[in-house]
């Protein structure tokens, strides 16, 4: 058991550094996901479900989604301005 939380803590501190390190927004996204999903699992083995479930719920649900969006409406954005440019 003790070299299973070893195992979270060593990726839960790789996730944190690598989503500030990551060129991509998408990648990141992802690795926030990622963390937030251990995070989840250490709540778990804290014997603290109901941060567990908040956990799972906001950190890799409702922020991720909309972390999402943001990116394709971004995305969205930036293609019209594009479009505009190419026809002017």
């Amino acid at each position: 058991m003790r070299l299973f939380e070893i195992i979270l803590l060593v990726s839960l501190v790789v996730c944190a550094v690598s989503v500030a390190f990551t060129k991509g927004l998408l990648t990141s996204i992802v690795i926030f996901m990622s963390y937030s999903l251990i995070m989840c699992v250490i709540w778990v083995l804290l014997q603290s479900p109901d941060l567990a479930i908040t956990e799972a719920a906001v950190g890799a649900g409702v922020t991720s989604i909309l972390f999402f969006v943001t990116l394709k409406k971004i995305r969205a954005i930036r293609r019209e301005d594009q479009d505009e440019q190419a026809k002017g």
